[in-house]
Protein backbone atom coordinates (compact mmCIF):
# COMPACT_ATOMS: atom_id res chain seq x y z
CA UNK A 1 0.00 0.00 0.00
CA UNK A 2 1.54 3.31 -1.08
CA UNK A 3 1.77 6.27 1.28
CA UNK A 4 -1.00 8.30 -0.41
CA UNK A 5 -3.55 5.50 -0.05
CA UNK A 6 -2.45 4.87 3.52
CA UNK A 7 -2.82 8.54 4.42
CA UNK A 8 -6.24 8.72 2.75
CA UNK A 9 -7.61 5.67 4.55
CA UNK A 10 -6.24 6.64 7.95
CA UNK A 11 -7.46 10.22 7.43
CA UNK A 12 -10.98 8.99 6.62
CA UNK A 13 -11.01 6.75 9.70
CA UNK A 14 -9.75 9.61 11.86
CA UNK A 15 -12.52 11.89 10.54
CA UNK A 16 -15.21 9.25 11.16
CA UNK A 17 -14.01 8.68 14.71
CA UNK A 18 -13.96 12.42 15.41
CA UNK A 19 -17.49 12.89 14.05
CA UNK A 20 -18.73 9.99 16.15
CA UNK A 21 -17.11 11.36 19.29
CA UNK A 22 -18.51 14.84 18.74
CA UNK A 23 -22.02 14.06 17.52
CA UNK A 24 -23.24 10.76 19.01
CA UNK A 25 -23.41 11.35 22.77
CA UNK A 26 -21.47 12.45 25.83
CA UNK A 27 -20.12 8.96 26.54
CA UNK A 28 -18.50 8.73 23.10
CA UNK A 29 -17.01 12.19 23.54
CA UNK A 30 -15.64 11.32 26.97
CA UNK A 31 -14.06 8.07 25.82
CA UNK A 32 -12.52 9.61 22.71
CA UNK A 33 -11.10 12.75 24.31
CA UNK A 34 -9.88 10.98 27.45
CA UNK A 35 -7.98 8.66 25.11
CA UNK A 36 -6.65 11.61 23.11
CA UNK A 37 -5.49 13.35 26.29
CA UNK A 38 -3.73 10.22 27.55
CA UNK A 39 -1.94 9.51 24.27
CA UNK A 40 -0.90 13.12 23.69
CA UNK A 41 0.62 13.40 27.17
CA UNK A 42 2.52 10.15 26.62
CA UNK A 43 3.75 11.36 23.24
CA UNK A 44 4.90 14.66 24.71
CA UNK A 45 6.76 12.95 27.54
CA UNK A 46 8.30 10.44 25.14
CA UNK A 47 9.73 13.39 23.21
CA UNK A 48 11.04 15.17 26.30
CA UNK A 49 11.96 12.32 28.67
CA UNK A 50 12.65 9.56 26.19
CA UNK A 51 12.38 6.10 27.79
CA UNK A 52 13.36 7.33 31.25
CA UNK A 53 10.99 7.56 34.24
CA UNK A 54 8.34 5.22 32.86
CA UNK A 55 6.26 5.21 36.10
CA UNK A 56 6.19 9.02 36.07
CA UNK A 57 5.19 9.15 32.43
CA UNK A 58 2.32 6.72 32.99
CA UNK A 59 1.22 8.49 36.18
CA UNK A 60 1.18 11.84 34.39
CA UNK A 61 -1.09 10.40 31.71
CA UNK A 62 -3.36 9.01 34.44
CA UNK A 63 -3.54 12.42 36.12
CA UNK A 64 -4.46 13.96 32.75
CA UNK A 65 -7.31 11.47 32.32
CA UNK A 66 -8.51 12.01 35.89
CA UNK A 67 -8.54 15.76 35.31
CA UNK A 68 -10.58 15.25 32.15
CA UNK A 69 -13.04 12.95 33.93
CA UNK A 70 -13.43 15.25 36.94
CA UNK A 71 -14.30 18.28 34.81
CA UNK A 72 -16.65 16.09 32.77
CA UNK A 73 -18.50 15.03 35.90
CA UNK A 74 -18.92 18.61 37.08
CA UNK A 75 -20.18 19.85 33.71
CA UNK A 76 -22.30 16.79 32.97
CA UNK A 77 -23.94 16.22 36.35
CA UNK A 78 -25.79 19.35 37.40
CA UNK A 79 -26.07 18.29 41.05
CA UNK A 80 -22.33 17.73 41.48
CA UNK A 81 -20.56 20.47 43.45
CA UNK A 82 -17.64 22.02 41.52
CA UNK A 83 -15.62 21.83 44.75
CA UNK A 84 -14.90 18.21 43.79
CA UNK A 85 -12.49 19.61 41.23
CA UNK A 86 -10.11 20.21 44.14
CA UNK A 87 -9.38 16.47 44.01
CA UNK A 88 -7.09 17.28 41.12
CA UNK A 89 -4.74 18.95 43.60
CA UNK A 90 -4.42 15.63 45.45
CA UNK A 91 -3.67 13.84 42.17
CA UNK A 92 -0.99 16.43 41.44
CA UNK A 93 0.57 16.05 44.90
CA UNK A 94 0.64 12.26 44.53
CA UNK A 95 2.34 12.67 41.16
CA UNK A 96 5.02 14.85 42.74
CA UNK A 97 5.51 12.28 45.52
CA UNK A 98 6.02 9.60 42.86
CA UNK A 99 8.58 11.79 41.09
CA UNK A 100 10.50 12.12 44.36
CA UNK A 101 10.45 8.36 44.91
CA UNK A 102 11.44 7.75 41.30
CA UNK A 103 14.43 10.07 41.73
CA UNK A 104 13.25 12.23 38.85
CA UNK A 105 15.77 14.93 38.02
CA UNK A 106 14.53 18.38 38.94
CA UNK A 107 14.77 19.70 35.37
CA UNK A 108 12.40 16.93 34.26
CA UNK A 109 9.68 18.28 36.57
CA UNK A 110 9.28 21.11 34.06
CA UNK A 111 8.46 18.64 31.27
CA UNK A 112 5.86 16.84 33.40
CA UNK A 113 4.11 20.06 34.39
CA UNK A 114 4.37 21.37 30.83
CA UNK A 115 2.54 18.27 29.59
CA UNK A 116 -0.28 18.87 32.06
CA UNK A 117 -0.54 22.60 31.37
CA UNK A 118 -0.08 22.39 27.60
CA UNK A 119 -2.24 19.31 26.93
CA UNK A 120 -4.27 18.07 29.90
CA UNK A 121 -5.75 21.41 31.01
CA UNK A 122 -7.08 22.56 27.58
CA UNK A 123 -8.56 19.12 26.87
CA UNK A 124 -10.17 18.91 30.31
CA UNK A 125 -11.73 22.34 29.82
CA UNK A 126 -13.11 21.24 26.43
CA UNK A 127 -16.11 19.92 28.39
CA UNK A 128 -17.33 23.51 28.63
CA UNK A 129 -17.42 23.71 24.84
CA UNK A 130 -19.73 20.69 24.52
CA UNK A 131 -21.89 21.29 27.60
CA UNK A 132 -24.65 23.78 28.21
CA UNK A 133 -26.48 23.52 31.54
CA UNK A 134 -25.61 19.85 31.72
CA UNK A 135 -26.82 19.08 28.17
CA UNK A 136 -24.33 17.63 25.70
CA UNK A 137 -24.04 19.32 22.30
CA UNK A 138 -20.91 18.78 20.25
CA UNK A 139 -21.83 21.04 17.33
CA UNK A 140 -19.79 24.03 18.53
CA UNK A 141 -16.73 21.83 19.00
CA UNK A 142 -17.30 20.41 15.52
CA UNK A 143 -17.49 23.96 14.15
CA UNK A 144 -14.20 24.76 15.88
CA UNK A 145 -12.53 21.76 14.29
CA UNK A 146 -13.94 22.63 10.86
CA UNK A 147 -12.36 26.09 11.13
CA UNK A 148 -9.04 24.53 12.17
CA UNK A 149 -9.10 21.90 9.42
CA UNK A 150 -10.09 24.48 6.80
CA UNK A 151 -7.23 26.71 7.93
CA UNK A 152 -4.77 23.81 7.69
CA UNK A 153 -5.97 22.81 4.22
CA UNK A 154 -5.90 26.42 3.01
CA UNK A 155 -2.41 26.98 4.38
CA UNK A 156 -1.16 23.85 2.62
CA UNK A 157 -2.81 24.63 -0.73
CA UNK A 158 -1.86 28.31 -0.82
CA UNK A 159 1.60 27.45 0.41
CA UNK A 160 2.06 24.96 -2.42
CA UNK A 161 0.57 27.24 -5.09
CA UNK A 162 2.07 30.58 -4.06
CA UNK A 163 4.64 29.88 -1.38
CA UNK A 164 7.19 28.29 -3.67
CA UNK A 165 7.87 31.04 -6.23
CA UNK A 166 5.26 33.81 -6.10
CA UNK A 167 5.66 34.64 -2.40
CA UNK A 168 8.38 32.42 -0.94
CA UNK A 169 8.89 34.42 2.27
CA UNK A 170 8.90 32.08 5.29
CA UNK A 171 7.25 32.78 8.63
CA UNK A 172 9.67 31.06 11.01
CA UNK A 173 12.30 29.28 8.92
CA UNK A 174 14.31 28.25 12.00
CA UNK A 175 11.31 26.38 13.41
CA UNK A 176 9.25 25.29 10.41
CA UNK A 177 11.07 25.84 7.07
CA UNK A 178 8.01 24.97 4.96
CA UNK A 179 5.57 27.37 6.60
CA UNK A 180 5.19 30.43 4.36
CA UNK A 181 3.35 33.72 4.68
CA UNK A 182 1.36 32.78 1.57
CA UNK A 183 0.13 29.71 3.42
CA UNK A 184 -0.59 31.75 6.54
CA UNK A 185 -2.88 34.20 4.75
CA UNK A 186 -4.37 31.39 2.67
CA UNK A 187 -5.34 29.70 5.92
CA UNK A 188 -7.07 32.87 7.10
CA UNK A 189 -9.10 33.00 3.89
CA UNK A 190 -10.22 29.37 4.01
CA UNK A 191 -11.00 29.56 7.74
CA UNK A 192 -13.24 32.58 7.11
CA UNK A 193 -14.85 30.82 4.13
CA UNK A 194 -15.58 27.76 6.28
CA UNK A 195 -17.15 30.02 8.91
CA UNK A 196 -19.45 31.58 6.29
CA UNK A 197 -20.50 28.15 5.04
CA UNK A 198 -21.30 27.03 8.58
CA UNK A 199 -23.41 30.17 9.04
CA UNK A 200 -25.32 29.48 5.83
CA UNK A 201 -25.92 25.83 6.73
CA UNK A 202 -27.02 26.65 10.27
CA UNK A 203 -24.27 24.74 12.09
CA UNK A 204 -23.57 27.92 14.07
CA UNK A 205 -25.90 30.84 14.64
CA UNK A 206 -23.82 33.69 16.01
CA UNK A 207 -23.66 37.16 14.37
CA UNK A 208 -21.68 37.10 11.14
CA UNK A 209 -19.00 39.57 12.21
CA UNK A 210 -18.27 37.61 15.37
CA UNK A 211 -18.05 34.32 13.50
CA UNK A 212 -15.59 35.80 11.01
CA UNK A 213 -13.42 37.37 13.71
CA UNK A 214 -13.52 34.14 15.71
CA UNK A 215 -12.43 32.11 12.67
CA UNK A 216 -9.56 34.48 11.88
CA UNK A 217 -8.34 34.50 15.49
CA UNK A 218 -8.55 30.71 15.62
CA UNK A 219 -6.59 30.41 12.39
CA UNK A 220 -3.85 32.68 13.70
CA UNK A 221 -3.62 30.97 17.09
CA UNK A 222 -3.70 27.56 15.40
CA UNK A 223 -0.62 28.47 13.36
CA UNK A 224 1.25 29.34 16.54
CA UNK A 225 0.02 26.14 18.16
CA UNK A 226 1.60 24.27 15.25
CA UNK A 227 4.81 26.27 15.57
CA UNK A 228 4.94 25.68 19.32
CA UNK A 229 4.88 21.92 18.84
CA UNK A 230 7.40 22.17 16.00
CA UNK A 231 9.70 24.10 18.32
CA UNK A 232 9.51 21.30 20.90
CA UNK A 233 10.18 18.60 18.33
CA UNK A 234 13.08 20.51 16.78
CA UNK A 235 14.58 21.04 20.22
CA UNK A 236 14.62 17.27 20.80
CA UNK A 237 15.39 16.21 17.22
CA UNK A 238 12.04 14.49 16.61
CA UNK A 239 10.12 14.53 13.32
CA UNK A 240 6.75 13.10 14.43
CA UNK A 241 5.29 12.90 17.93
CA UNK A 242 4.21 9.30 17.28
CA UNK A 243 2.88 6.88 14.68
CA UNK A 244 -0.61 6.08 15.95
CA UNK A 245 -2.19 7.41 12.72
CA UNK A 246 -0.49 5.75 9.73
CA UNK A 247 0.95 8.35 7.39
CA UNK A 248 -0.03 11.23 9.68
CA UNK A 249 2.17 10.81 12.74
CA UNK A 250 0.96 11.07 16.31
CA UNK A 251 -2.08 12.65 17.93
CA UNK A 252 -0.02 15.59 19.13
CA UNK A 253 0.83 16.28 15.47
CA UNK A 254 -2.87 16.31 14.64
CA UNK A 255 -4.09 18.38 17.59
CA UNK A 256 -1.24 20.85 18.08
CA UNK A 257 -3.21 23.65 16.39
CA UNK A 258 -6.35 22.78 18.36
CA UNK A 259 -4.65 23.24 21.73
CA UNK A 260 -4.27 26.95 20.94
CA UNK A 261 -7.19 27.54 18.56
CA UNK A 262 -10.11 26.01 20.48
CA UNK A 263 -9.49 27.97 23.73
CA UNK A 264 -9.13 31.11 21.59
CA UNK A 265 -12.47 30.55 19.86
CA UNK A 266 -14.28 29.69 23.08
CA UNK A 267 -12.90 32.65 25.05
CA UNK A 268 -13.74 35.03 22.18
CA UNK A 269 -17.37 33.90 22.20
CA UNK A 270 -17.45 34.02 25.99
CA UNK A 271 -16.06 37.57 26.22
CA UNK A 272 -18.63 38.78 23.69
CA UNK A 273 -21.53 37.29 25.64
CA UNK A 274 -22.38 34.69 23.01
CA UNK A 275 -22.19 31.65 25.31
Amino acid sequence: MNSTVKRSISGAVFLAVMLGGLLVNRLCFNILFAFISCVMVLEFLRITLGKAHRPVRIATAVVAVLAFVSVGLVTGVSQLDPKWLSLNLIFLILLMVLMILDHTQFKDYAYVFSALLYIAVPLALSHFVVSSEGVFDGRLMLAFFIVIWASDVGAYCFGMLLGQRVWPAKMCPDISPKKSWAGFFGGLITAAAAAVIMLKTGLIGYPTIHVLVMAILMSISGVFGDLFESLWKRQFGVKDSGNIIPGHGGLLDRFDSSLFAIPTGYVYLLLNGLL
